[in-house]
């Protein structure tokens, strides 16, 4: 295969995937890492697809792009996801007043947290739904803009609710993680909802799995200086956990 039908072929598995790894591109390709690293260097200088650490991901040419639904997303990366929401669990403590956020790691949080007296803020309706039948919990619903993609509040409403509260803990998602350019997220409604959740938290907790290191979404949240502890998985490397406690960032990796 030719140089440029190779390149050609990553930009169309990368756009139909929305994101793979450089071992799974050499294997493909049969051709070396290193060769894939140069490919992938030479595709986003041309502005066909975005790097990431340890491989590629499409490029969102929508700027205010809709939010991707609640169950395409519960199905991408959940072995990394339930492994995250079972460290974070380990984070809540009885007496807590903690936010959980509409992300699908947020959700497989509230499946496993045990029946304990907390108190959980949350502007998703499968998270409040999921801890109803824990009658110690005690579920603070945001209200707000009802939307239908993510089963979650967002808008003015739901903003301005958060501002009247104070917790101890924010569990969150995001859709990027890039050290100059921080947390963010595709849709603009719930980056606004995750700043606020992060303002109003003594610690913020990012979960977030292999693939959303070094993606810049559309919709800034907050800088990396903001991020007290990022629970990830085990594909992240050592040289990425070295960097996060560079900048004063706790990591655990699952």
């Amino acid at each position: 295969m030719l140089v440029a039908e190779r390149h050609q072929k990553i930009v169309e598995i990368v756009n139909e995937r929305k994101s793979i790894r450089v071992s799974e591109l050499s294997k493909l390709f049969s051709v070396t890492e290193e060769t894939i690293r140069r490919d992938l260097e030479k595709l986003e200088s041309e502005n066909k697809l975005a790097r990431s650490h340890g491989g590629a991901v499409r490029i969102d040419t929508k700027q205010d792009s809709p939010e991707i639904p609640f169950g395409e997303r519960e199905a991408r990366n959940v072995k990394e996801k339930r492994a995250i929401a079972t460290e974070a669990v380990k984070h809540v403590r009885v007496g807590d007043k903690i936010i959980l956020d509409a992300s699908t790691t947020a959700w497989y949080m509230a499946k496993i947290l045990p029946n304990m007296q907390i108190t959980v803020l949350t502007n998703s309706v499968k998270v409040a739904l999921e801890l109803s039948g824990k009658p110690d919990i005690t579920v603070i619903s945001t209200g707000g803009i009802l939307s239908a993609r993510s089963y979650s509040y967002v808008g003015p409403l739901a903003e301005d609710s958060l501002k009247t509260y104070h917790v101890q803990k924010a569990f969150i998602s995001c859709k990027g993680f890039d050290f100059d350019y921080g947390i963010s997220e595709s849709n603009e409604e719930q980056a606004r909802i995750k700043k606020k959740m992060c303002d109003i938290a003594d610690k913020v907790y990012v979960m977030i799995d292999y693939e959303k290191f070094g993606v810049r979404a559309f919709s800034h949240i907050n800088s990396v200086e903001k991020v007290d502890c990022v629970i990830t998985d085990n594909a992240v490397t050592d040289e990425l956990l070295a960097k996060l406690q560079d900048v004063s960032v706790e990591a655990i990796r699952v």
